[in-house]
Parts: structure tokens; sequence; C-alpha cells
């Protein structure tokens, strides 16, 4: 029973697209960005600031855990 149990969350999990919204608005903002910051040279810098901290703050969430 455990196992079938089992499956049966994994295949909830795999049908579960409500996330999947918020990762396809964060990739376009991303691009929308990348294309303002090619664009517009002083722009760039922060762009490239921006993205350093988000970079700095899901590396330390990665290492926590």
């Amino acid at each position: 029973m455990k196992k079938l149990n089992a499956i049966i969350w994994k295949l909830r999990i795999m049908k579960d697209t409500r996330g999947q919204d918020l990762i396809e608005y964060a990739l376009m903002a991303g691009f929308v960005a990348v294309a303002a910051g090619a664009i517009v040279p002083g722009v760039a810098n922060s762009i490239k600031t921006i993205f350093s901290k988000v970079n700095t703050t899901m590396v330390s969430a990665a290492a926590q855990g």
C-alpha cells in the first residue's frame, strides 16, 4: 500500500504545473533585461549589479538547503 501511495504522489507532483508560469515569467524578464542591457549600455551596469545580487542570494540559499 505504501508503494502505491508513493507512486500516486509522484504522479501528482509530475502533473503539478503551478510553478511553471512563474519560472516562465522570470525567464522572460531576464531576457528583456539582457536585451535592454545590450541596447542601452548605461543600463548594463545596473543589470549586472542586480544579477550579481540574485546570484549571491541563490548560492547562499543553495548552501543552506
